[in-house]
């Protein structure tokens, strides 16, 4: 069999360049099949829509390159501060406070906006050798064989490869025709998100209000005075929010957002999007792997998801690589089952952690607020305790591939 690629990677978001980068760089040929026109998206504006970076997610954007282009754009998270909430009432008594002094690495994180991010990974692919993106293009079919596997695409067009790698989202259609069943349910739940401008400094400080509705995260921008919004409401409630204009949209925030950081005005676009959990049956299949949310689709309590598919590029890049300097078949079902049990048990465990986190505090049950309330002062309580969340948060823990500690295939 002849191949136009050794792998094909169906989905340009993010993941899908990432580990694009890491396996071109390290001699393997790749094509990227995004549907939607690149430039399109590496030109729009100030949007507000951003990414919480964990230490471990900027240790692989070193580690293949692409930190110093995004580095200028990037706004440290130095504190998170978490605690329950009602709209209009403030924040309950005990709430949870971590500072990066607390870890040796820095920052426990890093806000960066989507459109510098997609911008960096875009001029990288242009410039990497053996990569090659196909823009507006969609995979309509795929056929695996013992040998490769042969996909075709809108334009009539036919492609072959050792591996196919789906990082094309929740709705996975890589993971639909290689026969891979997803479990999962809705939350009743959707995500308000837009920016705001503030007149106080946020000193680098991330929000999470956990109120009955849902949670609603306030993440630091950067120049100090804008902020990121991810607002949780029922579908319901999300529904008519989003309906109203500007100043009424500002009107119902503005109780919940509070008055620590001054007056508040809309400064992004408004999107909105409904949680779920869904969860990839398997994260392999014959000549076929998953990664980030085609592989697992979480809550974005915490602001992991990202990171969570960053892992995944760590891992699967990894285990190809080595693969491939064995001299092995990089498609083969026992090298992709290294990938499946290094990631499926880590990401399963963290998406039903953050599911468990969600129903904990998304509802006004007086003894379950106490409870949490009394946790949270207990944590905050104990440095112990507090340093593993932060690391944790930060994804230094677990068995780690070396991207995620900043070291090269």
């Amino acid at each position: 069999m002849t191949y136009d690629s050794d792998i094909l990677i169906a989905g340009g978001g993010l993941n899908g360049p990432a580990l694009a980068l890491a396996l071109a760089q390290s001699g393997l040929s790749v094509t990227v099949i995004d549907a939607r026109p690149a430039p399109a998206r590496a030109e729009t504006g100030f949007d507000g829509r951003s990414y919480a970076l964990a230490i471990a997610s900027k240790r692989l954007l070193t580690a293949i390159g692409l930190w110093p282009a995004v580095a200028g754009q990037v706004q440290p998270i130095l504190q998170i501060k978490a605690s329950d909430g009602t709209a209009g009432q403030g924040a309950a008594p005990f709430f949870l406070h971590f500072e990066s002094a607390e870890i040796e690495e820095g920052p426990m994180g890093f806000m960066l906006e989507d459109r510098h991010l997609y911008r960096a990974f875009l001029n990288a692919m242009q410039a990497t050798p053996g990569l090659t993106l196909l823009s507006g293009e969609t995979v309509v079919a795929q056929e695996t064989g013992p040998q490769g596997v042969t996909v075709s695409l809108a334009s009539g067009r036919t492609l072959t490869a050792r591996l196919l790698i789906g990082c094309d989202g929740r709705g996975s259609g890589t993971a639909a025709r290689a026969g891979i069943r997803r479990v999962g349910w809705g939350y009743g739940q959707t995500a308000l998100v837009t920016a705001v401008r503030h007149e106080g400094h946020h000193q680098g400080i991330a929000q999470q209000f956990f109120m009955p509705a849902g949670p609603l995260a306030i993440l630091p921008l950067p120049g100090g005075h804008h902020s990121s919004i991810v607002w949780s409401e029922t579908d319901t409630a999300a529904a008519a929010i989003q309906a109203l204009d500007d100043a009424d949209y500002l009107q119902v925030l503005r109780p919940r957002f509070g008055s620590f950081l001054g007056e508040i005005a809309l400064a992004g676009a408004r999107f909105t999007y409904p949680l779920s959990l869904s969860l990839a049956q398997s994260f392999v299949a014959p000549r076929v792997a998953l990664v980030g949310d085609a592989a697992h689709g979480v809550h974005p309590i915490a602001g992991q998801g990202l990171n969570l598919g960053l892992r995944d590029v760590a891992a699967l890049a990894e285990v190809l690589v080595d693969a491939s300097r064995r001299g092995e078949d990089i498609g083969a079902a026992d090298v992709l089952e290294r990938y499946q049990r290094w990631r499926r048990f880590d990401s399963t465990t963290l998406a039903l952690g953050m599911d468990g986190v969600n129903r904990l505090f998304s509802n006004d049950n007086p003894a379950l607020r106490l409870a949490r309330d009394l946790g949270m002062g207990a944590v905050a309580a104990l440095p112990g305790l507090r340093r593993g969340f932060i690391r944790q948060a930060a994804g230094l823990t677990g068995d780690l591939p070396r991207l995620l500690t900043g070291q090269s295939l």
